[in-house]
């Protein structure tokens, strides 16, 4: 389904992706990890076709994002690092506005933002503007969006970040099956618990660059341990005068 070789990304001297390569296929969940600013959401951007390389190749679905924009642009549901969300709209207008640019008929459109209201734990805001919701509901909106038109990819930036522990354990649950029945997910999460009970594949990424890509099952110690390893180690200091006495 994703399939990239050697994609880079420079905005000017700078290198944001280095020749990175690697494939996901159709219905698997893999989940892209690494220390912020080491790339991910611009590697997602290129894969979403949101952003176009300054070299290398990505296929979407067999289909090249710069020479097929507009039939890529309607394969994924996309969960972006700013949500671009409308303040003077609600949450319930969001998904209603949604669908017909996705070509989804009205009747399934009220029916799917119900439902994905009711799953997600909207439905008692559905009529609350995005100026007054919390970061956790405007994160479920942009999720539910992302779901709305039925996708044959998702591409979903930090989908835990600011949800409460139920909500959690329902995305969870809900990305297992849908990527059973042929889905594919790629994610990018710092919350390595969830990575290491819901992704197939893992990819590591540091400074731009690829240091792991296993299969989850293969990762050949805890998943944790080698996010540490690889990627970026805890600092530890001590810091004597937290807890003493004051004087």
């Amino acid at each position: 389904m994703i399939h990239c070789r050697n994609l880079s990304k420079r905005f000017g001297d700078f290198t944001a992706v280095d020749s990175v390569s690697f494939d996901v296929p159709a219905g698997a969940i893999c989940a892209l990890l690494g220390p912020n600013g080491a790339g991910k959401s611009t590697l997602m951007k290129m894969l979403a076709g949101l952003l176009a390389p300054t070299s290398g190749a990505v296929t979407l679905d067999g289909l090249d994002p710069q020479a097929h924009p507009l039939a890529v642009k309607r394969l994924p549901g996309i969960l972006p690092e700013r949500l671009g969300l409308f303040d003077d709209l609600t949450v319930e207008e969001h998904l209603h506005l949604c669908g017909p640019i996705y070509g989804v008929e009205p009747e399934a459109t009220r029916a799917r933002t119900d439902q994905l209201l009711r799953v997600l734990a909207l439905e008692d805001g559905r009529h609350t503007f995005l100026d007054q919701c919390s970061h956790g509901m405007r994160k479920k909106t942009a999720l539910a969006m992302a779901l709305l038109h039925n996708p044959r990819v998702l591409f979903l930036d930090e989908p835990f970040e600011g949800i409460d522990p139920v909500t959690g354990k329902t995305i969870r649950d809900l990305l297992a099956a849908i990527a059973a029945r042929g889905v594919t997910v790629f994610l990018t999460s710092h919350i390595l618990s969830i990575v290491d009970r819901l992704a197939q594949q893992i990819v590591m990424i540091r400074a731009g660059r690829i240091v792991l890509n296993s299969a989850t099952a293969e990762l050949p110690q805890p998943l944790e341990e080698l996010y540490f390893d690889l990627v970026e180690p805890p600092r530890t200091e001590d810091l004597p005068w937290l807890g003493s006495a004051q004087s």
